[in-house]
């Protein structure tokens, strides 16, 4: 790529200043960076109270104003502008291109941060809703190529930049990003899948309200209410048969990839993440809870034994890194492991086979349905079985036949 493909003379830009018209307004480039702006001192809405407190009460957005040009605010970059809906559009976070498959704009995807933590399978489920992920390019290769943002020439990243500027692993610094956004498009969005980082001193976002704001991106109001109805109706469902508290199971959210693990990266389940909604909805409270056990962070990784779960002895155990494994492939493997180890075998969870793969570390509100489902049916058989939700409804709210 030559200089001439990135920038010209003058007050013109590669991209006229961003081809749809993106820009941001009201305070730079990554206003609400250090908290106090966008209600910071508004707590974010709890998931865990009810059926209905993850959707929004506005009424969305109104398409028929997206010809005059619209903007959307989100911490922490504030607000952004658009005079027109993005076409082609990326995430560094799989989450974030769940949501944008949600609303329809799967076609739109060229690229997520790793494609392997990208958990596209659900879809299989789902009449006319797919995504091809060797058409979708990987931003991480041993950090991001500045260039790679140029090459794929997207209408708006939907990535929180202090996201690719608090991990040094990325390689890019402010200047990058505002480079990036002077040329290519704008960064819109909010690192919400976990709670534990410590620079992250700005707002989040519950994952339905986060969804509204990608909503307001794409002016597609309507799927996105439609959606928020379809969840709020499974959980109300769901929550009103749970057992009762005392019978619920204390558990433990860990991360091992091997088939035979001896060592383990614990998340708390007190983190409100996005990443753990569903434990939260099905009641699942943290055995690591007063144990002095933190959870992964950027500054963080470590790492448990059994010995250490066995002083925790947690009722489940849920270990992330099997995603691609079906149930039965876990417990020939992770569970059969676990069974025959010295240690592990006396853990409570071990012996009563509760043990089970964790869920995607990133998730949206496809994949959340699936999850909630999945978790629902395992760790209360009694009261839950078969399909708790409706797959042609949400194919029909996705490819727009609802």
């Amino acid at each position: 790529m030559s200089d001439d493909d990135i920038t010209t003379t003058g007050e013109s830009t590669r991209r006229d200043y961003v081809k749809f018209g993106g820009a941001v307004v009201g305070g730079g480039l990554l206003a609400g960076c250090t908290g106090g702006s966008d209600d910071d001192s508004t707590p974010p809405a709890n998931e865990t109270g009810g059926a209905t407190n993850e959707t929004a009460d506005s009424d969305g957005t109104d398409e028929s104003t997206e010809d005059a040009g619209y903007s959307v605010e989100m911490s922490p970059v504030g607000e952004v502008a658009f005079d027109a809906v993005p076409e082609t559009w990326e995430s560094y976070f799989p989450g974030y291109a769940d949501m944008g498959v949600a609303l329809g704009q799967a076609d739109g995807l060229t690229a997520v941060g790793v494609k392997s933590r990208y958990h596209t399978e659900y879809y299989d489920e789902l009449d006319g809703v797919s995504v091809d992920k060797g058409e979708i390019t990987q931003l991480y290769d041993e950090g991001i190529d500045k260039e790679l943002y140029y090459e794929l020439d997207s209408d708006v990243h939907i990535t929180d930049p202090q996201w690719l500027l608090k991990n040094s692993f990325f390689g890019l610094d402010e200047g990058d990003v505002t480079e990036l956004t002077e040329n290519v498009a704008p960064f819109v969005g909010n690192a919400n899948f976990r709670r534990t980082d410590p620079w992250h001193d700005y707002r989040y976002y519950t994952m339905y309200e986060a969804f509204e704001k990608v909503a307001e991106i794409f002016r597609e109001g309507d799927r996105f209410r439609a959606f928020a109805s379809l969840h709020d109706d499974l959980l109300a469902r769901v929550q009103a048969d749970l057992p009762a508290a005392d019978a619920r199971p204390a558990g433990l959210l860990c991360f091992a990839g091997s088939d035979a693990p001896e060592k383990f990266s614990p998340y708390r389940l007190t983190d409100k993440g996005t990443n753990k909604k569903h434990f939260r909805d099905l009641g699942v409270s943290d055995a690591l809870s007063g144990t002095g056990v933190e959870g992964l962070s950027t500054d963080d990784r470590g790492q448990i034994d059994y010995e250490t779960m066995l002083e925790v002895d947690p009722d489940a155990l849920f270990v992330r890194g099997h995603e691609t494994k079906t149930r039965a492939e876990f417990e020939d493997t992770v569970l059969a492991f676990m069974k025959e180890h010295s240690v592990a075998s006396e853990l409570t969870a071990v012996e009563s086979g509760a043990v089970y793969r964790g869920g995607p570390i990133y998730q949206g509100p496809i994949q959340n349905l699936f999850l909630t489902e999945r978790f629902a049916t395992l760790l209360y058989p009694d009261t839950y079985s078969g399909e708790l939700f409706d797959r042609d409804a949400v194919s029909a709210i996705v490819t727009g036949d609802a």
